[in-house]
C-alpha cells in the first residue's frame, strides 16, 4: 500500500463526540442569548424544531458497490523495494500507482472523525477523505490484479466496523438533539419567569373534589401505540402572564369525557332521542363534580352558547369543548373553526366531541385522520390515545406562536 501523510485520512481528525459537544455548546449559547421577549413569547415547539432541523448532522453514505479505479506513475522511495537497489545508489524508482475510489454522499467531512462508541484501531486507516469519495492507493509491483483486489477488499472490510459505529453515533446525536435543547430552553424560560415572579400566575391549580365519584368509570382502554424550518418570528413586546390548565388535569378531563362517550356507546337508551345539548349535559354532570378551582367562584364547568363546554378561571377560558353530530368532513372542519373563534389567549386546551349516527364509523375515523391537516390552523399530529381519540397541535387565529392542544374525540351512536 502506498502511504501518504495523515492529512485527511479517514477517522483521524479527533472523536465525533467532540464535534457533538461543539454543536450543542453553540446551540446552548444561541438559546441563552435570545432576548427575554423572544423566549417568553415564541412557540417552543416551532423554535426547537427550527434549531433541531437546522443542526441535524447529515450522515455520510459510503457507496461500496460503485467503486472505480484509476492509475498514475510516481517516483517511489527505495525503502518500498528490496535491498538490491542499494547496490546501484538508487534513491527512487518510478512505478505505477493503482487508485481505488469509493463514492460518498452526505456530509463527507464527518468521515474524518473517529466513532466515540467503539473504535477499531487500524481499520481502514489508509483511506483518504476527498470531496465526494474516499480513496486508497497500491503500488503495482508485480501486475497481479486479483491479488491487488484482495488487498483492497481487506482494506474495505477494515473501515466498515468503524463506519457503522460512526453512523450509530451520529444517529443517536440527531435523535436526542431536540430533547436536549428542550431542557436548555425550559431551564432558561423558567429562570426568566422566576425572575419576574410569574410562576405562581401561570398555573391554575385543579384538584379533584374529595366527594367525587367515578360515575362513568370503565376499564382503562388499550392504547395504540431535511425539511428546512425557518426561525419563528416574535413581534410582540413584553410578556403578560395568563392562566393555563396543567397537563395532568387536561388529560384527566379528556379521560372523563371518553368514559362518558364509551358509556353512550354501550347503553343506547342513554342517548336515544337526545340532541347535542342533552348529550353535552351528560358530560357536564360528570365533569363538574370531579374538579374545583382553588379561588374561582361559581360553577367550575359551565355551558356557554348552544353546544360548548367551558372551564373558566376569572375571565379567561382555559378549557373548551364543542359537541356536534358528524355531518361530513366539511362540517367537521367548520366545527374546529367555530371552536377556534372562541380562543384568543395563550396555551388554551380544547376538545371537539363528535357523535356519529352513521353506520360506517371506521370511515369517519379515517376521514378525521386524513382531513384534519387540511385546516388552516393545523400545526401537527401528536398521537392517538385510543382509536377514537386523536391529539393535535393547532394555533389560534392569526398567530402561529400561540398554540393550543386539541383533542378530537368521536363516539358511535347509531340510530
Amino acid at each position: 500500500m502506498y502511504r501518504h501523510s495523515d492529512h485527511s485520512k479517514i477517522f483521524r481528525s479527533g472523536r465525533i463526540d467532540e464535534k457533538f459537544r461543539s454543536i450543542f455548546q453553540r446551540l446552548t449559547q444561541t438559546i441563552e442569548t435570545e432576548t427575554e421577549d423572544y423566549i417568553l413569547n415564541v412557540n417552543p415547539t416551532e423554535y426547537l424544531e427550527h434549531l433541531t432541523n437546522s443542526n441535524q448532522m447529515e450522515i455520510p453514505i459510503i457507496h461500496y458497490e460503485d467503486v472505480y479505479a484509476d492509475s498514475y506513475e510516481d517516483d517511489i522511495p527505495i525503502e518500498y523495494f528490496s535491498a538490491i537497489y542499494d547496490r546501484f545508489g538508487v534513491d527512487k524508482v518510478k512505478k505505477e500507482i493503482i487508485q481505488f475510489f469509493i463514492p460518498v454522499s452526505g456530509n463527507v467531512n464527518l468521515l474524518n472523525y473517529s466513532p466515540a462508541s467503539r473504535f477499531s484501531i487500524g481499520g481502514g486507516g489508509d483511506f483518504k477523505v476527498n470531496s465526494d469519495t474516499i480513496s486508497t492507493e497500491f503500488i503495482n509491483f508485480d501486475s497481479d490484479g486479483p491479488e491487488m483486489k484482495k488487498r483492497f477488499d481487506r482494506e474495505v472490510r477494515g473501515i466498515k466496523s468503524n463506519y457503522d459505529s460512526l453512523v450509530s453515533d451520529i444517529e443517536k446525536f440527531n435523535n436526542s438533539l431536540k430533547s436536549n435543547l428542550n431542557s436548555v430552553f425550559s431551564k432558561r424560560k423558567s429562570a426568566l419567569l422566576n425572575k419576574n415572579n410569574l410562576m405562581s400566575s401561570l398555573g391554575v391549580p385543579l384538584k379533584r373534589k374529595k366527594s367525587s365519584t367515578n360515575t362513568f368509570s370503565v376499564p382503562k382502554p388499550q392504547l395504540k401505540e431535511k425539511i428546512k424550518i425557518n426561525k419563528p418570528i416574535v413581534t410582540e413586546k413584553g410578556f403578560k402572564p395568563e392562566p393555563t390548565l396543567d397537563e395532568d388535569s387536561y388529560r384527566h378531563i379528556l379521560k372523563l369525557i371518553n368514559d362518558v362517550g364509551r358509556n353512550f356507546e354501550r347503553m343506547p337508551s342513554v342517548y336515544k332521542g337526545k340532541g347535542e345539548e342533552d348529550l353535552r349535559d351528560h358530560i357536564l354532570m360528570t365533569l363538574d363534580p370531579n374538579f374545583e378551582l382553588g379561588s374561582a367562584s361559581g360553577e367550575t364547568f359551565n355551558k356557554s352558547g348552544k353546544t360548548d363546554i367551558q372551564l373558566r378561571y376569572d375571565s379567561s377560558v382555559i378549557f373548551i369543548a364543542e359537541c356536534k353530530f358528524w355531518s361530513g368532513e366539511k362540517g367537521y372542519l367548520k366545527t374546529i373553526s367555530q371552536l377556534l373563534n372562541y380562543l384568543t389567549w395563550r396555551d388554551t386546551k380544547a376538545s371537539v366531541i363528535m357523535f356519529a349516527r352513521q353506520q360506517d364509523f371506521s370511515s369517519i375515523l379515517d376521514k378525521v385522520s386524513t382531513s384534519t391537516k387540511n385546516h388552516e390552523n393545523y400545526l401537527s399530529y401528536e398521537n392517538n390515545t385510543d382509536e377514537n381519540w386523536f391529539n393535535y397541535r393547532f394555533h389560534i387565529n392569526g398567530d402561529e406562536n400561540r398554540e393550543l392542544k386539541l383533542a378530537i374525540q368521536l363516539y358511535h351512536l347509531p340510530k
